[in-house]
Formats: C-alpha cells, structure tokens, sequence
C-alpha cells in the first residue's frame, strides 16, 4: 500500500496510470483532473496526485490534464478493471486498495507466468537441466529485478514478459525446422515456421515496443530474425501482428491526447502555425488577429480575450485564450531586421509538461537533476549505485554467454540471436547514456535501472551456457552460487516497493557520499 495505508498505490509512477485507468471505465474519458482533485479525510492530502502527468487542450477547449505515460498498456488494463466493477460492483475510485490489487492479481500474475515459462522453455531449448540451468531459472525466478516490478501497475513486467514470450518462439522454431514437412507449416504452432506462432511473436515484439519504444530496435532484429527462419510466416504471421498492436499505440495516442506520439514527447514549442513582422512588442490585438487567421482557436475560444504573457527569455512569450484554456507560443527566433522590425512565430503549444505547479518546471532533488557527466553515468549504470553488475551480478556471465553462444555455427538460430541480442543491447545502452541532461536520472527513483529491465530474458539465454561452464568446477559452483546470492538478495531488498533507489545507493546515501 501506499505510505499512507489508504490506496495501494506506491509512487507517482503507478498512479499516474491507475488514474487513467480509473478515468476510463468511471468517467469515460483520458483526462484525470477529476482524479487527482480528490482529496482524502483530512482534506489536506490528494491520494491520486501524481507528477507523472502532462496537461494540454482537451477536445472540449479546456484544459486537463492528462498521464504521461503512452495510453495503450492503461487501456488494456481498464478493461480489466471494467471486468472487475462488472462482477463485484466495487469500484477503484471508492476501493482503491481492494480493487488495486484484484487487477494487480488478474494482470501481474499471468504476465509473471508467461515470463517465467517462456524464460525456462528458452533455457531447455538450450541445454537441458543441468546444474547451469537450474542456476539461471533460479536467477529468472527470483534474481532479476522483475519480480518487484510484478508488485505494481507498470510496463517493465508486460515488456519482459513480452519479449520472453518472443525468445520461447523464436528458439522453439530453429528447433523444430528442421523436423517439419511442408504440411505441418500451414497449422499452427510454435516450431516449424507456422505462421499462427508468427503472429503471436509479432504482437509480442511489437507490444515491448509499446510498452519501451528504445525496444522498436529489437523489434526490427527479431523481424529479421524470424525472416531468417521462415519468409513466407514473416510476411503472413510477424508482420500483421506486429502492424495490429502498431495501430492500437497509434490509435490511443490519438484518443487520449488528439496526437499521434506519447504525451512525454511533447516538451518544446510546436510547429509554426503562422507569423507577425512587427517593429514593436507584440500587442494583444495583432497577435488575436494572427491567430483568427490561422484556424487553430477553439469554437468555444473565438470571442475571448487574449493575453500575453512575458517568460524569462526575451524572445518568447506566452499566448493564453480563454482564461488560459488555450495555449500559443510566440516565438522571436533572430534579432531585429535592419529596418527595426522583429519576426515573430506563433507556434502551437506543445510543452506539455509547462504548467502552473508542474514538478518538472521546478528545480529538481536528487537523480531528477540528472547526472552531468556520461561517464558517471554510465559507471553508476553499470558498476554503480544503478547498476546491472553491481545489483545483479549475474549479468556478468551474460558478455562471457555471448561470446560461447557465437562459437555455435554461423547461420544458425542462436548464433544470430546473439548477435542481435549484442548489438540491440550496446545501442541501447548507449541511446541511454547520450540522453540530454533531464533524462541522465537513471529512471528516477526506482530500485535499479529500469529501462532495460525488459532486456532480462535475453540475457538470462546469454548467460546460460557460462553458468552451464561454472557449474562444472568446484569453484566455479561456489562463484555461480555467489552471482546468484548477490543477484537474489538485491531483489529482496525491493520487494517492499519498487519505487525507491537501490540498497547501494541508500547505504551511499546513508554515509552522505551522495543525495541532496
């Protein structure tokens, strides 16, 4: 539950995407001002309240806010949520702990099943159960920071389990090709490049895409993966079902928010929809005149007054209609002309995430300053306080995986898995370190770096034939037993929430090397 013991809510994170879910199913509608207005008993605390949360124009001219996160994943949970106040009556806003957690059991835990099962299909595709096996299952199972993500309402389970979904299929099908005749390949299953399996990866892959857009890379990789394996079942099976979860994104996006890109995306000025020369300041009057010309003023806007607001750049102010229920930027973007006058732009209000009370146009604390070096970064990413060796030290094994997996015949499945399981990794991890110094936060306040959490079942295949080579040796046991014990014990120390900083960064914080 939350801190508070009245929802079971456990960070800004999950309750910006509970209070869509809410607002769908009780309001009928994305917009979640109703939500986070709700104040608790003592009226002096909002139980909904989340900074994960963007505002702009809704289609009715007003302006709400609305969950940065993209709508797709929230929609489909909705319509669980709309299953369970079906049958039990109960409702998320009136019995936020109790509903919570009954769609937290219908979602979380079959998503934790098929990652777990597809993880341990994938390893006895691989090898068989040797002691290597049982090492990297027990780490599957209990040593990946998986586990506390399936406590809470999030897209790092759905993404894992996605892509572990993906492997299972993948592997099933360079096992079988070669034990299959041309009439198995038109029924369904996961081996013979049948193309029903095909459309189930497709929706897979494409879903861990929704769910981590960096994760459209792998998409493109499996997709040449699987043509690899079987042409015709790509084109009949992968591709449609990739296409039919791209239009589902698409299509909420545009539902949620009239635009096509998740609502995070939208932090800077808008496309130019018109333009003043003028030798002066801009006046309320030429600028409403400029607007009226372009046809983007709401109905309800078109006989309001205007304002302009300064900000603290010379060249730009703000264009508020309605009382603030429409928003324009006013854009100079060069010094004045040799005759004295000034360009300016009227653009289309797209900083989302630029309004009255916004957490993020506040001087931030903590990891939400973002690290200023790429090369902490990238050490407290991968050794440090964040990192995927330090919290779980069997990913170790994973480079030393690869390396044995590329020594199989090239050309064959595996061999080409770990070659796109490498690259889409290295790339990854490097699109993360390159990011502007707002998103070098390391996930922000979660128990480990959670943006390639849906890597896990990839590299679990990866690192299993090293542990298969640990568990031959006496010392070589112990070390493997080590790698898991360490990987486990991280894990339990974020069993209660998710949604606080890893234990090495705590004891950090603890002896004042860091935080502030």
């Amino acid at each position: 539950t939350s801190p508070e013991g009245d929802t079971a809510f456990l960070s800004a994170n999950d309750r910006s995407r509970w209070a869509t879910v809410a607002a769908l199913v009780d309001y009928g509608t994305y917009e979640i001002d109703r939500l986070t207005a709700i104040k608790d008993k003592s009226g002096r605390r909002r139980p909904w309240q989340t900074i994960d949360r963007v505002r702009h124009t809704g289609r009715d001219g007003m302006m709400h806010d609305y969950s940065s996160k993209p709508p797709l994943l929230s929609t489909l949970i909705a319509g669980v949520y709309a299953g369970v106040r079906a049958v039990t009556g109960l409702s998320l806003i009136r019995q936020p702990i109790y509903v919570a957690r009954i769609v937290l059991v219908l979602v979380n835990l079959p998503l934790l099943a098929i990652f777990l099962v597809s993880v341990w299909r994938s390893i006895r595709s691989a090898a068989g159960d040797g002691p290597g096996a049982m090492a990297t299952l027990a780490v599957a199972c209990f040593g990946t920071m998986v586990l506390p993500m399936a406590i809470t309402l999030g897209n790092h389970l759905p993404a894992a389990a996605a892509t572990a979904l993906v492997l299972a299929i993948y592997l099933r099908r360079g096992d079988d090709a070669s034990r299959c005749d041309e009439r198995d390949r038109r029924v369904f299953s996961p081996g013979c490049g049948r193309w029903g399996a095909a459309f189930v990866a497709g929706i897979a892959a494409a879903f861990t895409v929704a769910c981590e857009l960096p994760a459209l890379l792998m998409l493109v990789l499996w997709a040449g993966l699987f043509f690899l394996q079987d042409r015709r079942s790509t084109w009949i099976g992968f591709a449609p079902g990739a296409l039919l979860v791209g239009a589902a994104f698409f299509g909420t996006n545009w539902a949620a928010n009239a635009s096509w890109i998740p609502p995070y995306m939208h932090r800077d000025d808008g496309p130019v929809i018109g333009n003043l020369r003028l030798a002066g300041e801009p006046s309320a009057a030429v600028v409403a005149e400029a607007l009226a010309a372009t046809g983007e003023l709401h109905p309800r806007h078109r006989d309001t007054p205007l304002a302009i607001v300064a900000t603290a750049s010379p060249d730009r102010r703000i264009v508020e209609v309605g009382g603030g229920n429409q928003r324009f930027a006013l854009v100079a973007p060069a010094a004045g002309t040799l005759d004295g006058e000034r360009e300016w732009e009227i653009r289309r209000w797209d900083r989302w995430y630029d309004y009255p009370g916004s957490y993020w146009m506040t001087p931030r604390k903590g990891v939400d300053r973002g690290e200023p070096s790429r090369v902490v970064y990238a050490f407290h990413a991968t050794f440090g306080h964040h990192g995927l060796f330090s919290l779980t030290p069997f990913w170790l094994l994973v480079p030393l995986g690869l390396w044995l997996r590329l020594r199989e015949p090239s050309g064959s499945s595996g061999w080409w898995l770990a070659v796109a399981t490498g690259v889409a990794t290295l790339i990854c991890f490097a699109f993360y370190i390159a990011r502007p110094l707002i998103d070098r936060n390391y996930g922000g306040v979660s128990c480990c770096f959670r943006w390639l959490l849906w890597f896990a079942p990839l590299w679990l295949w990866s690192a299993h034939p090293a542990a298969g080579i640990l568990a031959r040796g006496r010392w070589g046991s112990w070390c493997l037993i080590g790698l898991v014990a360490a990987s486990v014990f991280s894990v339990a120390t974020a069993l209660e929430t998710p949604w606080r900083h890893p234990w090495i960064y705590r004891y950090l914080e603890f002896l004042g090397w860091i935080g502030g």
